[in-house]
């Protein structure tokens, strides 16, 4: 499910800012971005707790030092400035070379210049975790809002299927009639006169049972409560996606053994409310 929340706040004269960005995944997938001034930050608390409050789902999770008040001291090492200086001077005279600029050319030698950064103290520390925390409530709170709106379209396509199953209803009846009155007329296309009926009774009641949906109609609306309840727990969109499968597998059988176009025509558009109430189950968590 996506989310974003956001944080910010001051402290020592440095501006920090926590963002969060989800997206649906079936598993936990966490990155998490510190400035280099923050590395020494206990990362595994902020894991820790987006784990146990998110739960799932691609999470970035991005620190930022907007700005502060340089804090950092240069610090130059001149016994390694100066060695540099005289070799290169040196080699310089020896190659028969014109003079350089042999400032710029030792302050980028290796060691020669350091920077000795502001340790990160403990309350700076809880403040970034406090952030944290306040940008994973506005990730529920946007989840919680996101999940409002699907639910609401989960029960449209529910009540839609279920429309959709009292729609063939006149047409289970109908159709008996028509495969009766096809069969009669292909015995008389074959001039066969002479009919058992008591046997083609018993034929057509085999086919009538072939036919019959009642067991999958039955099946279908059972899954459909099922649904509608596990939609009030907490944590349940695994649980929804293989109730969205047995539901398929219903909706398929009636639609196989349908034998009507207008059934058919009902059927194509249940199974178009299933396949979006599945895009949008990938979404839940």
């Amino acid at each position: 499910m996506t989310g974003f929340g956001k944080a910010n706040g001051t402290i020592s004269s440095k501006k920090i800012s926590v963002e969060i960005r989800t997206l649906n995944s079936k598993s936990l997938d966490l990155a998490i971005k510190l400035p280099s001034a923050y590395r020494d930050l206990e990362a595994e608390k902020i894991r820790k707790e987006i784990s146990a409050k998110l739960d799932r789902g691609k999470i970035d999770v991005g620190i930022y030092l907007e700005s502060q008040i340089e804090t950092k001291q240069l610090k130059v090492n001149r016994e390694l400035a100066n060695m540099y200086y005289d070799e290169l001077k040196s080699l310089n005279k020896g190659w028969g070379q014109k003079e350089v600029d042999y400032l710029a050319v030792v302050m980028r030698m290796p060691e020669v210049v350091s920077q000795n950064a502001e340790e990160l103290k403990q309350e700076e520390v809880q403040f970034i975790l406090n952030l944290v925390s306040e940008a994973i409530s506005q990730v529920e709170n946007f989840r919680l809002t996101e999940g409002a709106a699907l639910r609401s379209d989960f029960v449209f396509r529910l009540e839609e299927i279920k429309r959709g199953l009292t729609a063939i209803e006149p047409y289970e009846s109908s159709r008996i009639q028509t495969l009766r009155d096809r069969i009669f007329k292909s015995l008389e296309e074959l001039k066969i006169s002479d009919v058992d009926h008591n046997r083609f009774e018993q034929e057509l009641i085999f086919y009538i049972e072939k036919l019959d949906i009642s067991e999958e109609k039955m099946r279908l609306n059972h899954h459909i409560k099922y649904f509608t309840e596990t939609m009030q727990v907490t944590k349940s969109g695994k649980k929804l996606g293989f109730i969205t499968q047995e539901m398929g597998r219903e909706i398929n059988t009636i639609g196989s053994k349908s034998n009507h176009p207008e059934m058919q025509m009902i059927v194509v558009n249940m199974k178009d409310d299933l396949e979006k109430i599945k895009e949008q189950v990938l979404n839940t968590l």
